[in-house]
């Protein structure tokens, strides 16, 4: 488990340490195109939530977010010994998103974001909404593949059970 707290302390500091960058670099200087009209880096002080959901409700926003990363990580403490390492990867980048984006909310009353795809007018992210998404993507893959081996496995013990009672058909009529 402490490998993965690691995981979890250096993807935080890793968000926090791009964020520095981009007050330090990016603020007052405009959008800076890394690819012309595809992939800028433009600083945003965003007030809500992910990709600018929920904008102007902060408290609203952080007593969720509380809520949901302290009800994770207690999943993630609780369950640690019967979760896949797909499982706890996916845990940990949510709650590590989570904490990078609350630390923002907490000091500074915003979340600096600086990913701009301008390619497909999305919104300006972060390394945090990075790790969320990411996150939220390997759960949804460890669902799909769980849900494949729960249905081999009881396809295979219908064959089994029909392969079962087969034999002692064929028992009992020799």
């Amino acid at each position: 488990m402490v490998y993965w707290f690691l995981f979890m302390i250096a993807m935080v500091f890793s968000d926090q340490l791009t964020k520095w960058l981009a007050v330090i670099k990016l603020k007052g200087e405009g959008s800076f195109p890394l690819w012309e009209g595809v992939f800028h880096f433009t600083y945003v002080e965003n007030t809500g939530s992910a990709f600018g959901m929920l904008k102007d409700h902060r408290w609203v926003f952080m007593s969720m977010s509380v809520i949901l990363i302290v009800g994770l990580l207690a999943f993630f403490i609780w369950f640690y010994k019967s979760l896949s390492p797909l499982m706890r990867c996916a845990c940990s980048m949510i709650i590590a998103g989570g904490i990078g984006n609350m630390i923002d909310r907490v000091l500074v009353g915003y979340v600096v974001d600086f990913f701009d795809f301008t390619l497909i007018d999305f919104a300006v992210f972060n390394v945090a909404d990075s790790f969320v998404c990411i996150g939220a993507g390997l759960f949804v893959l460890w669902f799909i593949i769980d849900s494949v081996k729960e249905y081999r496995q009881k396809k295979n013990a219908i064959q089994s059970s029909d392969n079962s009672a087969t034999d002692k058909e064929e028992n009992t009529e020799q």
